[in-house]
């Protein structure tokens, strides 16, 4: 593993290209998140009173199976209402992104605990946290003979606000912070930091399509370097 790169030092990672797609991403983010706040004010508490993206709970005692794919891979979740306010489950992650990371195109598991927690309600808008740990593993390809498997842990957190906008669509805005730390492989800790939006259209009280957008920097501390980061996935979301 070259000390000059956090990833193999071949083609397939250019961790200092993206700068100019940061910065464009940086001059887009503030404006929509001030665009969706503002929003708030002119519109009516609607929606369906629950949520798998935004920050109103499922609902106590009850269950949702979510899927989505897109990058950087396909998702699996299980969430269970423990009470009007906390949402416990699980998820496992097929992802053929490295961690979102645009240019690390290798293939790895993930298996996550899903904390979501409800902090605020008004007639208007909705606040929560989500904190997702699991342990992960990656295949990485360095060449035609020679591959690595790297295992690390997944500590995500988030902050989400969520905008319910008449009866059948909920927005919601936010920052992730996906911290995630490489065991044994010599990238050490990993800590991205995302903005973005997404949407959920609710087709029946019980089932919603959805879709998230979150980008930003990967900051290196130990290589004092940073790559681009996206996450862009689109689902469903059953409750039952």
């Amino acid at each position: 593993m070259s000390p000059e790169s956090p990833f193999n030092p071949g083609p397939r990672v250019h961790p200092s290209r993206p700068f100019a797609e940061r910065n464009r991403v940086k001059r887009f983010i503030p404006g929509f998140l001030l665009a969706v706040l503002l929003a708030a004010p002119g519109t009516a508490l609607a929606g369906q009173g629950w949520s798998v993206l935004a920050a109103d709970s499922v609902g106590a005692g009850r269950n949702v199976f979510t899927g989505q794919i897109g990058y950087p891979g396909l998702t699996l979740g299980l969430l269970h209402g423990g009470s009007d306010k906390v949402d416990v489950g699980g998820k496992f992650t097929f992802n053929w992104g490295r961690e979102g990371l645009v240019d690390a195109t290798d293939e790895g598991l993930k298996l996550q605990l899903w904390l979501r927690i409800m902090l605020a309600k008004t007639s208007n808008v909705s606040f929560a946290l989500t904190f997702q740990p699991g342990p992960f593993v990656y295949f990485i390809d360095q060449g035609r003979f020679d591959d690595n498997t790297a295992f690390g842990m997944a500590l995500p957190i988030g902050f989400v606000v969520g905008i319910p906008v008449g009866s059948a669509l909920t927005l919601n805005a936010g920052i992730d912070i996906p911290f995630n730390v490489y065991f044994g492989e010599g990238i050490g800790p990993v800590i991205p930091i995302l903005f973005g939006g997404g949407l959920e259209y609710f087709v029946t009280n019980q089932f919603n399509v959805n879709f998230n957008l979150r980008l930003g920097p990967s900051i290196f501390p130990r290589f004092d370097d940073s790559a681009f980061t996206m996450e862009a996935l689109a689902g469903v979301a059953y409750r039952f």
